[in-house]
């Protein structure tokens, strides 16, 4: 019989792994609990399975537990569930990209082991996430006794696996920020710079698609110095100069990021002529 899983946090990366978990036959859930009944229903309807639970006090022991929750309430949901007597011999597991497996130390003082699996994907829409999950990358850490339970059982939901100086964490994390977050802020300040161009906000998203996309397919096919090109690539410092004072008369928090960007474009454009990866 698949082992018993409880789920503590159930927002859209929780959901989703629980999902998967049940219909792949990984673990057997059990208890979810999220901060009230109405959210710990609609996730365990997501899920497909488990019991809606809003108190902790209402969990029952469990096999492996996956702390769902919000990256500052990892330490503490941790130790009330270790105080509890409820880890004792369990793998316990969070999803944080942000957070080592070291936020769950309680969890080890109390006998469990305990790892990190983070799904480097966007899960603004978690349905679509979890039908399209197969291949999805994970970084993880933590116990080798942690991991020898949980790698298979991410790889069974389609998961590839990577594992992660758990001391860089938060490196890695910001990584994620930049190639999802920042992306969109990037983006943001050129669909907005065109329509204070006068162009239409429908028109100005099909201008940036093409620059976008085929970038964004340059980069993942040559590597970030090849695909580089426009002023600074060329050494066009003059245009730099006045779009920069075009932006700061437009808007100038939007010209600060134009600013910001120079540095580390026109350091990534002298490894492009130095032929340096």
């Amino acid at each position: 019989m698949a082992l018993s899983l409880n789920i503590v946090g159930a927002g859209h990366v929780g959901r989703v792994l629980g999902r998967l978990f049940h219909q792949r036959g990984v673990f057997t859930l059990q208890d979810v609990l999220t901060r009230s009944i109405a959210s710990a229903e609609d996730a365990v309807a997501f899920i497909g399975a488990g019991r809606a639970l809003a108190q902790a006090a209402d969990l029952r022991p469990a096999q492996v537990w996956m702390l769902a929750v919000g990256d500052d309430q990892i330490a503490p949901v941790c130790a009330a569930l270790a105080a509890s007597g409820l880890l004792e011999g369990a793998t316990v597991f969070h999803c944080s990209g942000a957070k080592a497996s070291t936020e769950l130390q309680a969890a080890s003082e109390a006998g469990a082991r305990v790892a990190s699996v983070h799904p480097v994907r966007s899960f603004a829409d978690p349905a679509a996430v979890a039908a399209a999950f197969d291949g999805t990358w994970c970084g993880v850490e933590g116990d080798p006794d942690a991991l020898a339970l949980l790698s298979p059982a991410c790889e069974a939901i389609g998961a590839r696996l990577v594992t992660i100086d758990a001391a860089a964490k938060t490196v890695y994390h910001a990584a994620s920020v930049f190639a999802s977050n920042y992306l969109v802020t990037v983006l943001d300040a050129a669909l907005r710079a065109y329509v204070a161009a006068g162009v239409p906000p429908t028109v100005a998203r099909e201008l940036a698609r093409p620059l976008a996309s085929e970038t964004l397919a340059n980069v993942f096919k040559l590597g970030a110095p090849g695909a580089l090109s426009g002023p600074i690539a060329r050494g066009d410092v003059a245009t730099v100069a006045r779009q920069h004072a075009a932006l700061q008369d437009w808007d100038a928090p939007t010209a600060a990021l134009y600013a910001a960007l120079v540095d580390a474009t026109t350091a990534l454009a002298e490894r492009k002529r130095s032929g340096a990866a």
